[in-house]
């Protein structure tokens, strides 16, 4: 079974093809199929984003395309930065930006009020038209200022709720670590089911 990975993300592919050998899938990225042109992602929400990746792939190559969206929740800000995570502070991918503003934003807030969750949304769209959406959840809160070198994004001011309340931020866990409690791991499990149905 073929499975394309709406992605050039390595990690992503690595990921997702750990996950489905049981099923004895193999893993295509972007760059392994004919290049097409890539959709613009204007969903509002996660799951309108790896729908509309997952479309594509699927209608431009015929195999059956997982995409995913994610980022990062905050209850007190309504559920922002949301599908705005990668650019919330105006420019796409400037993390460091994207945290100061949003600590900035969280200065005041108590602790008792700094819930906060990775959100990750896989879609698996068919050739047949049938499709599917999972999605995991990492619960955690917002800390007051960065902790850790690792990973990315929002990594060093989140702390899992696994650490909770004096523990390693997601940036001070190892690349096994966190694999095994994220988000992308949660929904990625998800979808084995549905591929082995399909």
């Amino acid at each position: 079974m073929q499975i394309l990975l709406a992605s050039n993300n390595e990690k992503k592919a690595a990921e997702l093809a750990e996950i489905l050998a049981p099923i004895g899938a193999k893993i295509l990225k972007l760059s392994n199929v004919a290049s097409y042109e890539e959709p613009i992602e204007n969903g509002k929400t996660f799951a309108d984003n790896a729908l509309i990746k997952a479309r594509a792939g699927a209608a431009h190559t015929d195999l059956i395309t997982i995409a995913d969206d994610s980022g990062l929740v905050v209850d007190e800000l309504n559920g922002c930065p949301g599908v705005l995570s990668a650019r919330w502070s105006g420019k796409h991918g400037d993390d460091e930006a994207n945290k100061n503003l949003l600590l900035g934003q969280m200065e005041h807030v108590p602790d008792e009020r700094r819930q906060a969750a990775f959100v990750c949304v896989c879609a698996v769209v068919f050739p047949n038209g049938e499709e599917a959406v999972v999605e995991g959840r990492w619960d955690g809160q917002l800390l007051r200022k960065p902790q850790g070198d690792n990973g990315f994004g929002y990594d060093p001011i989140f702390l899992p709720a696994e650490e909770f309340p004096n523990g390693r931020s997601s940036a001070e866990l190892s690349a096994a670590e966190k694999n095994s409690l994220s988000h992308r791991r949660k929904a990625l499990d998800q979808l084995v089911p549905l591929l082995m149905k399909g």
